[in-house]
């Protein structure tokens, strides 16, 4: 479990929530920022807060599947998922080898809760993001 939080711990610090693009001769301003946890809204730090939830998140969603036996199973994905401009979390694909805990991956991320969207120049914007984790 602790390397499970040290893998989203590395996703979710690798993202940035806010950037500037410029174009040089046509001067092009583009701000973007990342989609919003609720209950981070009013947060200074809401990086941060996202997080935390989203550990808190996987930890208390994940259910590990188990095989005919009756054991555990454990594994690696990778999960593509996209906020989208409505604040709903869309799962893309989830790739990894066993399909019981791929399954498990993607019914932790669909429970995932509606968040405020991520924005382009003030409008709402799908955000995508890739998520390995260990399992």
């Amino acid at each position: 479990m602790r390397s499970l939080l040290v893998i989203v711990l590395f996703f979710a610090t690798s993202f940035g929530f806010a950037q500037e693009t410029s174009v040089e001769g046509n001067t092009v301003t583009s701000k973007q920022t990342a989609p919003v946890w609720p209950g981070c809204e009013d947060e200074a730090d809401k990086k941060s807060c996202f997080n935390q939830q989203l550990m808190t998140h996987v930890r208390e969603n994940y259910e590990y599947p188990k095989n005919d036996e009756g054991e555990y199973l454990r594994g690696k994905v990778t999960i593509k998922m996209e906020v989208n401009e409505e604040g709903d979390v869309v799962v893309k694909s989830v790739d990894g080898a066993d399909p019981k805990v791929n399954a498990a991956a993607t019914q932790m991320i669909e429970k995932m809760p509606k968040m405020k969207p991520g924005t382009r120049d003030g409008k709402p914007s799908a955000v995508g993001y890739t998520i390995p984790l260990t399992l």
